[in-house]
């Protein structure tokens, strides 16, 4: 039934465009550490280093009524980390396919069809980000900093935010006119990760300043990590990740028919 499943011709597609891109990246797969790199550099500086200095930050209630700080960064990292990887994926490196190599055309001259290439592309930037997580994960329970039983929920919420994430750099990067428009997602992504709750809690804003970061998809991937890391389990919980589920879906159908319009003669 699976062997079934595997040749049908809705997972075959966007299979075999899967196995491309691990056949290209199976001699560079260490270029993925850079991804993983990046945030234990932040959690040894800002968590640990900082941490020393903060302490414990307000906890998230059910559970202690105070976190150590690097306890509370961490999960935040670690849904950047699955945001970056597969965004990074959808965007600097299919604008390289979709404007400057011209991969998708010759893809397109096989039978595979835009929704096949969509599909494929957003798989590989899920499966490239859920590695990025699993990576940095091993680092974060490397150093301790996994207290509950309820972490498990960490992988499925890292494949969701991936799933999301990659959904929207797909969905960006067909408006990318130039290299230098790929200032105007930095412009965006960095403010977000600055402020959606990544070291500091949101009680610190205003209430209006408030409603206006928990629409941010990054804050709300980090509410999917951090609340079970933390033994946390409530409706925020599902309530993230109805919201991911919903916006990587919306993402998924505007690129879809952004694709139709660019790569369609």
């Amino acid at each position: 039934m699976l062997r079934a499943l595997w040749r049908s011709p809705a997972v075959a597609g966007p299979a075999a465009l899967v196995e491309r891109n691990l056949v290209i990246y199976r001699h560079t797969w260490y270029l993925l550490l850079a991804e993983v790199f990046e945030p234990v550099l932040y959690l040894l500086s800002m968590g640990v280093g900082i941490g020393a200095l903060v302490g414990h930050v307000p906890g998230l209630g059910g559970g202690d009524p105070s976190v150590g700080y690097v306890d509370f960064v961490a999960p935040a990292l670690l849904a950047t980390a699955a945001m970056n990887g597969a965004m990074n994926e959808t965007t600097f490196n299919i604008y390289g396919k979709l404007k400057m190599l011209h991969t998708y055309d010759s893809i397109l001259a096989t039978p595979l069809r835009i929704r096949d290439v969509a599909l494929g592309e957003v798989a590989w930037a899920l499966l490239r980000g859920t590695a990025v997580t699993v990576v940095f994960g091993a680092a974060v329970a490397a150093f301790g900093l996994l207290h509950s039983p309820w972490a498990v929920l960490i992988l499925p919420g890292s494949l969701l935010i991936a799933f999301a994430f990659a959904a929207a750099g797909l969905a960006v990067v067909t408006y990318i006119r130039s290299w230098q428009d790929f200032q105007l997602v930095q412009l965006v992504m960095l403010p977000m990760f600055l402020f959606a709750t990544t070291f500091y809690p949101l009680g610190v804003y205003a209430r209006p300043v408030q409603i206006a970061v928990e629409c941010l998809p990054l804050y709300q991937s980090i509410e999917l990590v951090r609340e079970p890391s933390l033994g946390v389990m409530n409706a925020g919980v599902g309530l993230a990740a109805l919201y991911l589920l919903v916006f990587g879906a919306l993402s998924m159908a505007l690129a879809l028919h952004r694709l139709e319009r660019t790569l369609v003669p």
